[in-house]
This record gives C-alpha cells, structure tokens and sequence, in this order.
C-alpha cells in the first residue's frame, strides 16, 4: 500500500494537544519534569502525527537532527531532558516544525535544507522546546475545552471540521491538510514567548544567539518567493504562517539577541551532515513539477488549471486559486463509480448531513471510467458549487477531485474542467522517469560566482533567485572561494 494510501485510511488521526485557541499566562517552572499524563498523550498521538507528515526520517541526516535537538532540550531545565525528549526529522516537503506534550518535537526535511548552520536548527529545535516547557499546547487545549470549540477533534473524521459555521466554510476547510489546520493554533504571545526561550536556550548552549532572527529571515524569504513563483499572496500554510508572521517577528528576535556575542554556527559541519537531503517532493508522495502533478507509484497525473497552485500532502494534493480550490485524494472503493461519488458527499457532510449531487453523470476520461456530481451548498451570503469527480483505475482503486467554485461554474466552462479532463494514468518509462530532487553541498572554487553556481540549479527557473534564498544571501551579496554553499540537484 502507498503512504497516500495509508495516510487517507487514518484521516481521523490528529494531535488533541495541538487544538485550542489564545492562551497566555506565565511559563511554568522549567524545572518542571514532563509528567507521566503528558508522556501517555504525546506517545499516542506520535504515530498518527508521524503518519500525517510523511513518517519519520532514519539514517545519519535524522541521527544529527536528534543529536542537536536533544542537546538543546537540555538547556530547558526540564527534569530528564535528553531522555525525556523524542525528535523527529519528518519527510515532509513543506517548511514546518512543530512540538506536541510529552516532550515531542519535529522538523521537516524541507525546513532543514534551509537552515544555514546549527546555530539555526538549535534555534527552531529550541522554540519548539520552549512551547514544550511552556505547556502552550495544554493551555489551548484547556482553553478550547472551556469554550466548547470542537470539543475533541475527534470532529475532524472526515478532514472536515464541523462547528458553529456554515457548511460551505467547513469544506472550504478541506483544503487545508487536516494537522496543518491543527497547528494553526498558537497565539502570538506563545510564539513570542517560544521565540525569547529558544533564544535563552542558544546562550546557555554557546550557540549564536542572533541564529533565531536568520533563520525566521530565511523563513520569510522562502515564503515571498514560493508566493511570488506561484501568483499568489504569501499565505500557504507553512511554518511560516502556522508559527505567525515570520517577517514581523525577525527584527523582534534579532533586538532580543543583540549584538553578536561570538556563539558558535557550526555552519561547516552542519553542512557536511545535511549533504544529500532529499529537497522537494518525494517521489514516492507524488512530485509537483510546474503545473502538472505526477505520481510514479500510483500511475497517475494531472495538470492543475493556470494560474492556480498546488501543495502536495501525504494524503491529499491541494489546488488553489482566484476561481475555486481543489483537492485530489483518494477513499475506500467497492466497484462502483456513482456510490463512490454519493459516498464523498456524505462524508463531506458529515453524518447526518443530506447533501448529495443533484445529478450523476458518466464519462470517460482518457481511457479511464468516469462518474461526476455537483451539490449547491450555501455559504454564508452566498452559494457555492461542490463537486466531485472520481475515475477508476482499478476494481478496487479509484481517484477523485474535490472542488469548490462560485455557484454556476460547475458546468463544461467550469476553472476545473480542463484539470478533470487530464487526469490519466501514465506509462512505465514516464514512471521512471521521475527523479528527485537533492541538497548537494559544494565548495565554491577560484572564478564561481552566484550566477555560474545558481545554473547548476534542478529548476528550469528562477534559479538565481532559488539560491540566493536556499544560502540566505542578499540581492547583491556575492560568494567567495572556499565558501560552503548549497545547491539542489537531481539525483537518485
């Protein structure tokens, strides 16, 4: 079975510690060892999290980011820290990082290639320490308890959230991959607030402590132009935006650490150890190349409509755009196209929800056996389209797409139409064709220049502007010989 295969059977699994809404108060003595009620949480939500973002990494890559994570658990006070703390190193391809009780914390593989040295991935390991040692995720918790919002998120079942909005905001909701939704969570005052511990945590391990304003900088950086590649306004749900805010909080984190005080980067071996990082999509999640969508193990691809953006889970692969938003996913299927389809519509309703496509039609989609549905759902003041359109690849294995549009352009001249009619299966020389993509550290010799290392780029643009972000160098900073430097590549 496939990870996105996997991944869509456990839809309900989601992190309780990570619901809520604004908490505050003070930060409890770090002293505090993690408690035995903590522990049992964090240990039973582990696994589904893990599931949610790609699994947990192994190998010397996830071996050092253990390394320097438990290290600066240390400096937190709490009682056991080392052994206390679990830390992952998630395969994931979106810039994220994020901490539930019980003393687990995680990174991506994305978020990593863009570190610069140590002192950073201290930094970002440290603020999710701090919301750790802080308790913020129980204060949400107890907060959104008192308030009734959600109750459990057991509510999620489905990846819809059901509360006190209207139906077509709840599945406006399903876009957003369920646990991204979830760490959406911390107020700004925590993030603050983990920022200033993270900071406290560098000093005491002799790390620099201006390395959290860099690699929030780098983190703003990547979002601007990830928004400016794509058309749109910076606002995919990265860490950048799941931790609030990057660029605001830069010059905050830089005027807390103050002046350099000569800490340590450790940018040389910190380099040498993230060498060979897989970067980008996992070919085994499906990639994203420009607009099209290709998945080598499931034998399928797509193209989204122009001008919109993809974002590619381990469950699900996002559209969006000006005209509607988009999701391709999977579910359990029995034979039968038409059922499939009434049985998306149920789910996205939730259990007592009647909603249903006012009609089923039948087509054929490059080959493949096709069935689609469209529903009017209000939403608020307004009406929108939902529509669902699944196609067999198998007896037991089919596909479908999830859209929203304004109401009325659900039809033939529907954003989506183009994208419904591209889905088809592809061949085995296009399966292997797929590559992925990896961090490669070279050393800058006599005559480099950023335009000459940038061309060593695996991106057909942009490459200059990729590699100034990825090294976190300004619009006229130059490199020197000897200098360390990243770059990605393809490579198996």
């Amino acid at each position: 079975m496939t990870r996105i295969a996997r991944s869509i059977l456990a839809l309900g699994a989601a992190p309780l510690a990570l619901a809520g809404c604004v908490g505050g108060g003070e930060i409890p003595s770090a002293s505090t060892p993690i408690t035995q009620t903590e522990a049992k949480q964090g240990a039973e939500f582990h696994p589904q999290f893990l599931s949610e973002f790609g699994g947990a990494m192994t190998g010397s890559h996830a071996l050092y980011v253990e390394q320097v994570g438990k290290n600066i658990a240390v400096q937190s006070g709490l009682g056991n820290a080392r052994e206390s703390f679990t830390v992952s190193l998630l395969n994931s391809p979106v810039n994220n990082a994020f901490a539930v009780p019980g003393g687990y914390i995680y990174t991506t593989r994305q978020l990593v290639t863009l570190m610069n040295n140590e002192a950073e991935l201290a930094a970002v390991l440290g603020h999710e320490v701090g919301h750790v040692a802080a308790r913020h995720s129980q204060r949400r918790q107890q907060t959104a308890q008192r308030n009734s919002i959600l109750g459990v998120l057991g509510a999620i079942g489905s990846a819809v959230l059901l509360g006190d909005t209207g139906l077509g905001d709840s599945l406006s909701r399903t876009f957003m991959q369920g646990s991204q939704l979830l760490t959406l969570k911390f107020s700004r005052t925590q993030e603050l607030q983990a920022d200033d511990l993270g900071i406290e945590y560098l000093t005491k391990a002799g790390y620099d402590r201006r390395a959290m304003g860099t690699v929030l900088a780098s983190l703003a950086a990547q979002n601007t132009l990830d928004a400016q590649l794509q058309g749109r306004n910076a606002s995919v749900p990265t860490w950048a935006s799941t931790h609030p805010d990057p660029a605001s909080r830069v010059q905050s984190a830089l005027a807390k650490a103050g002046p350099a005080t000569g800490g340590t980067t450790n940018s040389d071996t910190f380099l040498t150890r993230i060498d060979g990082l897989l970067y980008g999509d996992d070919p085994a999640q499906g990639l994203i190349e420009g607009s099209q969508f290709i998945h080598p193990e499931l034998r399928l691809s797509f193209t989204a409509p122009q001008g919109f953006y993809m974002v590619n889970g381990t469950r699900a692969v996002s559209i969006q755009g000006q005209g509607g938003q988009a999701q391709m996913t999977l579910a359990p299927y029995a034979g039968n196209l038409e059922t499939y389809v009434r049985q998306q519509f149920t789910a996205l309703g939730g259990k007592d929800s009647t909603l249903a496509p006012s009609q089923m039609q039948r087509t054929t989609v490059n080959g493949l056996p096709a069935a689609y549905g469209t529903a009017r759902v209000n939403n608020g003041n307004s009406q929108v389209d939902v529509t669902v359109f699944a196609y067999e690849f198998a007896r037991d294995r089919a596909y479908h797409f999830t859209t929203i549009t304004p109401a009325g352009q659900a039809g033939q001249a529907s954003t989506f139409n183009a994208m419904f009619q591209s889905m088809r299966r592809i061949t085995q020389s296009e399966a292997s064709s797929v590559v992925p993509k990896k961090l490669q550290v070279v050393t800058v010799a006599r005559g480099d220049t950023v335009a000459s290392l940038a061309r060593r780029m695996a991106y057909p643009t942009a490459q200059v502007e990729r590699f100034r972000v990825l090294n976190a160098l300004g619009g006229s900073e130059g490199v020197t010989p000897g200098q360390k430097v990243k770059i990605v590549v393809n490579g198996r």
